[in-house]
């Protein structure tokens, strides 16, 4: 039977287990408190199946995965369950944690993990974003032009003077250099530079793949997290599943997919750089739209 659906993803329900930490029982197991969560717990299940997969695939063991967990749970407590007029306390941090007091103690005084992105991505990042959504670097299609490599004596658009108005500390040849390597652009015989990507997606890299696996699951993963404890508003999220299909069926919606979701995010991206040079004084909001495409066509064996 063939099934189609289109709409809010997660759904609606709360479906979160609240418990008063002050009337939780000396004796109240995990199992209990549980109890009234599978819901929940049968999502995270889903959810990390595939982390752990590439935990296994990279040689992390659940021993060095819960030493990484411990002081990840600390920190959220103390950055978003703070209570109104009180100072957060090692004995409420423990009891709402798990986690020792020892350790919690020792967690607070190390220095928080820097999340600063590696400066080859954050350059990437604004140089891709620049090429795909400036007028002077696009065609008359909107689509990114192929750069000159070097500066022009009019001052028209290259990729040396694209790099320059970006960064004055870092050279265009070894930008050019990396994103070479990383399979981002190529270079023709008239030695002019064209972007293979709509995006900063290296084919090579681990470094920058695993930067972006962290940042887009975690805005996803966010938002989700938002709807779910319906704060306010809520955040888009939509996704289409069907199933029933063929292979050749897949290939063309995965080739319609990446064409549509591409006219979507240059569109975006295009208003977000104009809306950049009207926005007063150093603003440090940001966004995220992401899309993505899966199927398990060619994984049968692998449990969903």
């Amino acid at each position: 039977m063939k099934k189609f659906y289109m709409g809010y993803f997660p759904t609606s329900i709360y479906f979160c287990y609240t418990v008063l930490m002050n009337e939780i029982p000396d004796n109240t197991n995990s199992t209990t408190i549980m109890s009234g969560n599978t819901a929940l717990i049968e999502a995270i299940q889903r959810v990390l199946r595939p982390l752990v997969r590439l935990l296994l695939a990279k040689q992390i063991t659940y021993t060095y995965l819960i030493s990484v967990l411990k002081p990840l749970f600390v920190d959220v407590a103390v950055t978003e369950f703070q209570l109104e007029g009180k100072q957060q306390t090692d004995s409420r941090l423990s009891l709402l944690t798990g986690v020792h007091r020892k350790d919690i103690r020792r967690f607070l005084d190390e220095p928080r993990i820097d999340l600063t992105p590696p400066a080859n991505v954050s350059l990437g990042a604004r140089l891709i974003a620049r090429w795909n959504g400036e007028s002077d670097y696009l065609d008359e299609q909107a689509l990114p032009m192929p750069l000159p490599r070097l500066m022009q004596s009019d001052g028209s658009p290259s990729f040396e003077k694209l790099v320059c108005d970006e960064s004055k500390d870092i050279r265009a040849r070894v930008v050019l250099d990396e994103w070479l390597r990383l399979g981002l652009v190529e270079i023709d015989s008239n030695d002019v530079v064209h972007l293979c990507t709509g995006a900063f997606v290296p084919e090579q890299g681990l470094e920058e793949k695993l930067y972006y696996l962290g940042r887009n699951v975690r805005d996803h993963i966010e938002s989700a997290v938002h709807n779910v404890l319906d704060e306010k508003p809520p955040f888009l999220e939509r996704s289409v599943y069907s199933d029933g299909l063929s292979p050749q069926a897949i290939e063309e919606l995965a080739q319609l997919a990446e064409s549509m979701s591409m006219d979507v995010l240059r569109a975006i991206n295009k208003k977000a750089q104009e809306l950049k040079k009207t926005s007063s004084g150093n603003q440090k909001n940001r966004i995220t739209l992401g899309v993505y495409f899966y199927t398990d066509a060619t994984l049968k064996g692998r449990k969903s």
